[in-house]
């Protein structure tokens, strides 16, 4: 119970799901961080195709009001179309609301950054380029707001430039992009994957960095500002939702 008396929404968070078990592992990681960031919060994993539980499931099985807390990067197909079809389908008398992806969050950001300093790239060395790959998406108005990722990720570097390429288009993105940064007289090129978890479309980039013979940093993984901003999409939605 909150302060008011009202029932404390369930935190759903809710993930694409994956055939591959290491991006549901991931997912489960971050459910686990959020629960130590917030013990007494109620916290649920859900995933919208290829694993379990399913989020008309996870809905079914809560008690009470409900905040679907999308585990997702960009404001695609699956966070406007995918999940208010599933809670329409499943809710009935049930108040279920959905929060915002996590998107360009400064905090999101920095992870990003941090996975590439993690290879051994200085902060202050002005002859790295980084190449940014994410998902994308058909819509080109969410691919130009997922573009906004690597000029953010040059704040606070002397890194020559970055660049955002996207890989489920042709792989020439990713040979473009590279050649953007070579002619920005980039010496050293990084991949920084703008990817939540380990997976098969990550592995398609990991084999495009090897044969380019350039490195690739970790995904964003299951790190405590990640968890952060999930809580924050949450706790924003919450809060915003009891006050009306």
């Amino acid at each position: 119970m909150s302060r008011s008396g009202a029932i404390k929404p369930a935190l759903v968070l809710t993930a694409h799901g994956s055939k591959d078990p290491r991006s549901g592992a991931n997912s489960r990681a971050v459910a686990d961080q959020v629960v130590c960031l917030r013990p007494n919060l109620d916290v649920r994993l859900a995933f919208l195709e290829h694993s379990s539980p399913s989020l008309a499931d996870v809905l079914t099985s809560v008690d009470g009001p409900a905040v679907v807390t999308p585990l997702l990067l960009a404001n695609a197909y699956h966070a406007r179309v995918d999940i208010p079809a599933q809670i329409a389908n499943c809710v009935t008398n049930q108040q279920v609301w959905q929060a915002p992806v996590l998107g360009e969050d400064d905090r999101m950001v920095a992870v990003l950054r941090r996975r590439v300093t993690e290879l051994g790239v200085s902060p202050r060395d002005d002859s790295v380029g980084v190449l940014v790959v994410a998902i994308g998406t058909s819509d080109l108005a969410v691919n130009a707001r997922t573009g906004r990722v690597a000029p953010k990720l040059l704040a606070g570097t002397s890194w020559a430039g970055a660049t955002t390429a996207f890989a489920t288009q042709q792989e020439r993105s990713l040979s473009e992009a590279l050649g953007r940064l070579r002619r920005q007289r980039a010496q050293r090129v990084v991949v920084a994957p703008w990817f939540l978890a380990p997976g098969r479309i990550p592995d398609r980039v990991e084999r495009f960095a090897a044969k380019a013979g350039i490195e690739m940093a970790a995904p964003l993984g299951a790190d405590r500002l990640v968890a952060e901003t999930v809580l924050d999409r949450f706790t924003a939605t919450a809060a915003g939702q009891i006050a009306a």
